[in-house]
């Protein structure tokens, strides 16, 4: 009798451990494919600046600096690794690209042109897509941490080596809003 009580009560932990195990490879996969969809809508953006640049550049060619510092953010996001060091880059990003726009404001050619309305209209469809990718991906790292930080799932996470992984965060100055001054 002794021996099936045994069988069972390792059965149970068998079964436990592999469900928790299965539970945290299905949030890891998660964590990694809403990644790529970060990535995707990331790469969609690098790929609309440097039109926006040449654009730019034909009626504010003396705002070189803005302009410079958009190409040198841009470089900076395509060739950042890791979540943390990303989000970094990303958000030195935003605030060059904010500049730009802020300066269309003291050229209403630029401002009036259809390739810089077009391509505003779709940094701003994407920078929503990056935004929702950027939710969605916090949301799935939210639940592998709590997995990998929460009894009974946290004993299973360390025997098997599960980390935590990084929030993508906006910081400083990409929280705020556009700071546009009229001369």
């Amino acid at each position: 009798m002794m021996t099936w009580i045994i069988l069972a009560v390792v059965l149970v932990v068998t079964f436990f451990i592999a469900f928790q195990y299965n539970a945290l490879i299905r949030l890891r996969n998660g964590v990694d494919n809403s990644w790529a969809h970060v990535d995707v809508q990331l790469r969609r953006r690098y790929d609309l600046i440097p039109n926006l640049v040449e654009t730019v550049k034909g009626y504010a060619s003396h705002e070189r600096e803005a302009l410079e510092a958009v190409v040198q953010a841009r470089n900076a996001a395509v060739a950042a690794e890791g979540v943390t060091t990303q989000a970094e880059t990303e958000n030195m990003l935003t605030g060059a690209l904010r500049q730009v726009f802020a300066l269309a404001e003291s050229y209403p050619e630029l401002k009036a042109n259809e390739n810089f309305s077009q391509l505003q209209e779709d940094l701003a469809e994407t920078e929503d897509l990056v935004a929702y990718a950027r939710q969605h991906y916090n949301d799935i790292v939210l639940k592998l941490n709590n997995k990998v930080e929460t009894l009974p799932s946290n004993i299973v996470a360390s025997i098997f080596n599960f980390k935590k992984r990084d929030y993508f965060e906006a910081e400083g100055e990409a929280r705020g809003p556009v700071d546009v001054q009229f001369q």
